[in-house]
């Protein structure tokens, strides 16, 4: 059996606070700081004061309705908080959660559709195959993709206990570590989560995996701006971004909105470049030919108005797509047109990202307030 956080909520979601009638999620007493670690899941409660006299009882009553809606297995930690005005969270005295994470670079995309993960994901792979050590990151919590476009959506990876913290394994694959809410959740069931749940789960995963020592850490990171975004600024030092777009206007007009977001002054993190995929369409059947269906080099146009790299343009071609869904991502065969524009793509982001590392100091980290 696998635990997710959905299962657990469920589960709580028949407690009910004496008096009230409500429930305790309804009730806004779970706080967002659920952990799970195979049969092991642990999170807090908030009371209004540590006196409360439903406190003893309500933990007892979480405890035992984990127990019978999920299983009598689950080995449940429930911690208690009392919110005071006062309180203010600590800062760690241990090194940064980035620390070995090298060269942090994030994958976005000002909307949906526009194969930003497909650019993630062999991003990542030419990253390997050109001999660095490469981490991926899914930051899609609400639609994650990467299990499917790697072939492991059966893949569970697991915890292991190292240097006495138990850490989250990722699952390896083309000489990437990745990992993914997808692991986590049921494939057939939306995830359901409030911004800062959804946020808590993408730090877990961040911080709380065996990453090991990396040269590159990928953000497959969500189409638009979000709550995810603002979590990952203010959580990493993020080296660079890259921006995909089609040629298209309207999808133009979003990758604006992406670059704006980075290049914000609280945010500012530097663009590495832009990356136009569906540049044109090429039919098996006559490879000399390019339609245009987009529109025509729309991202390398935009790449010349911000003043930034086109770092590729990659075309359409239907063994991308087939090759995504099979788990087999098109740089894998770099002897194809779009295998090489993948691979040739990486080779371009170690450029950059050499050249933004000499001319500028480590990105700082949002701050929170």
């Amino acid at each position: 059996m696998t635990l997710y956080p959905q299962l657990i909520i469920d589960a709580l979601k028949t407690v009910r606070y004496p008096g009230t009638g409500k429930n305790i999620v309804e009730m806004e007493m779970l706080e967002d700081d659920m952990r799970i670690a195979g049969m092991h899941v642990s999170f807090s409660l908030i009371f209004d004061k540590p006196t409360n006299p439903f406190l003893k009882s309500l933990v007892k009553a979480s405890e035992a309705a984990i127990h019978a809606y999920v299983s009598k297995d689950v080995e449940v930690e429930i911690n208690t908080k009392t919110i005071t005005p006062s309180q203010a969270p600590q800062e760690s005295e241990n090194e940064p959660i980035y620390a070995h994470l090298g060269n942090i670079i994030a994958v976005s995309s000002g909307k949906g559709g526009v194969g930003k993960s497909t650019v993630a994901a062999n991003l990542a792979i030419g990253l390997a195959r050109l001999g660095h050590r490469v981490g991926l990151l899914d930051c899609d919590i609400f639609g994650p993709s990467m299990p499917k476009m790697f072939q492991v959506e059966n893949e569970r990876p697991y915890s292991e206990e190292i240097d006495g913290k138990v850490m989250i394994v990722p699952i390896e694959k083309y000489g990437v570590k990745m990992l993914s809410i997808g692991f986590f959740v049921d494939p057939d069931t939306p995830t359901l989560w409030r911004g800062g749940m959804a946020s808590n789960a993408l730090k877990q995963l961040i911080g709380e995996a065996a990453w090991g020592n990396l040269d590159y850490f990928i953000l497959d990171t969500p189409p638009g701006t979000s709550d995810i975004h603002l979590t990952l600024v203010q959580t990493l030092p993020i080296t660079g971004a890259v921006i995909v777009s089609t040629p298209q206007q309207v999808a133009l007009a979003d990758a604006r909105k992406g670059i704006n977001m980075y290049t914000n002054e609280k945010v500012d993190v530097p663009i590495l470049g832009l990356v136009e995929n569906m540049s044109w369409f090429t039919p098996a059947e006559l490879p000399e030919n390019r339609y245009y269906i987009f529109g025509h080099e729309g991202v390398k146009q935009l790449a010349e108005e911000m003043d930034v790299p086109l770092l590729a343009q990659i075309p359409l071609v239907q063994s991308v797509c087939e090759s995504g869904d099979a788990g087999t991502p098109a740089v894998l065969d770099p002897s194809t047109p779009t295998g090489n524009a993948f691979l040739q793509l990486a080779a371009r982001v170690i450029t950059q990202t050499d050249k933004r590392n000499a001319e500028r100091e480590r990105t700082k980290i949002v701050e929170t307030h």
